[in-house]
């Protein structure tokens, strides 16, 4: 709390010339002087700015507090909420009034304490409670994925209740929402839309990491008259580094744990016309069976594109439906050619060992394939191939400024082999 120091008035202790020596010591007895007295009640002394009775006050508006006129003075004013969090304030050089610098809470109860002193030095004190109104919108965070282990590329997301536009707002936000690791990490906020943010470290999580979310954005003024409200934290465990990268002109996978290879695999991923995504993603989950056809991403029934398959051990990576899976019908091409709708093919055995062997978080990497660039947001997570410096302009504590992506761009949420 940023305040003025406190002066009080100076009782001189001289010694006078008297007949009776008695009277100098007096001065020295610590009952007789005034802020040795029990405080009197600075009811008549004091006002404040808030309503009367049981009336809410407008956390939009400074508290104050202020002197009735007169030779006393106020020395101190503290004020805490609920939750033991101090107030901070200013208090005028003259003493007549303290004033609040920061903003009040939302729905809050607040507790003033302050002290006076009158002309004479004596001292004086005051107490006031009172609640601060509820917000009229309430700004909730829900932290993602849900609580567990995960591979060293998974994300945390942050998905708001209301939108957020302004920047000044944004902030407000990110400088609430915490999220920390063991052992520690740089990382950042990116803003995907005015709803959505992404947290990633700038390498993939340490092996083993333990890592947390958390929001201190209760009661917090976001923008006007929407405030923050309390959020359920997340709490997520890192896994072993598992990367799977996939040639694609050389039709092979290369699986690596902890940076030692693992498992080579021979594999067949999308021919001219459905070139598998280039670029790093993420594994967003793994299904036991999924019926995949061909008119779920528009390719015409009865064409000869046209497909309608079981398909076993599944593991996701787009929305729009990439998967690495079981393609027993291609196992004469894996190896030799590309000849899928898009997805990574491989035999049955190897479908079940990558299925088996990856979790959600873990990094499948595309290179050498003659498709587009795998979207940086909104069809899965490519959050690693923004780079660093570009990842960091996302955040609205360091510039608002994009990397030219479509963040909303809709996925169509299918199946495609």
């Amino acid at each position: 709390m940023n305040q003025t120091p406190r002066f009080r008035t100076v009782l001189s202790c001289t010694l006078l010339v008297v007949s009776f020596g008695a009277a100098a010591a007096a001065c020295g007895d610590s009952d007789s002087h005034p802020l040795a007295a029990k405080p009197f009640d600075a009811a008549e002394q004091v006002s404040f700015n808030t309503p009367k009775g049981r009336v809410k006050v407008d956390p939009d508006k400074p508290l104050e507090v202020t002197t009735n006129g007169g030779d006393g003075r106020i020395t101190d004013v503290t004020v805490t909420d609920d939750s033991d969090h101090h107030l901070a304030g200013e208090l005028s050089a003259d003493g007549a009034r303290w004033r609040s610098t920061a903003p009040l809470s939302a729905g809050v109860k607040y507790t003033v304490k302050v002290s006076t002193e009158d002309e004479d030095g004596a001292p004086g004190a005051r107490t006031l409670t009172f609640e601060t109104s509820p917000a009229k919108r309430l700004l909730t965070v829900k932290f993602g994925p849900k609580a567990g282990t995960y591979g060293v590329g998974q994300p945390v997301t942050a998905e708001l209740s209301a939108p957020v536009k302004a920047k000044e707002a944004r902030a407000v936000v990110e400088r609430a929402l915490r999220v920390e690791s063991e052992p520690s990490v740089e990382g950042s906020w990116y803003w995907v839309d005015d709803k959505k943010l992404h947290f990633r470290p700038k390498e993939y999580w340490p092996t083993g990491a333990t890592v947390s979310a958390t929001s201190n954005l209760q009661g917090v003024k976001v923008s006007d008259k929407i405030y923050g409200t309390a959020s359920e934290p997340l709490a997520l465990t890192i896994g072993d580094r598992i990367e799977a990268i996939t040639d694609a002109g050389a039709h092979s996978m290369t699986v690596m744990r902890n940076g030692e290879v693992i498992n080579t695999i021979p594999v067949t991923t999308g021919k001219p016309g459905f070139s598998t995504r280039n670029g790093i993603k993420v594994v967003l989950g793994k299904e036991y069976f999924v019926r995949m056809r061909g008119t779920s991403i528009g390719i015409a029934e009865g064409s000869s594109d046209s497909y309608d398959l079981p398909v076993y051990y599944a593991t996701r990576v787009t929305w729009s439906g990439e998967y690495v899976h079981a393609a027993p019908w291609s196992v004469g091409s894996q190896g030799y050619a590309n000849v899928s709708h898009g997805c990574t093919g491989m035999s049955t055995g190897n479908a079940a060992w990558f299925y088996k062997t990856v979790r959600e978080g873990d990094i499948v990497k595309v290179i050498n394939s003659r498709g587009n660039e795998m979207d940086t947001f909104g069809n899965g997570f490519g959050d690693w191939n923004l780079a660093w410096d570009k990842w960091r302009k996302g955040s609205a504590l360091v510039a608002d400024t994009r990397d030219g992506s479509d963040p909303t761009a809709a996925a169509r949420l299918r199946p495609q082999v």
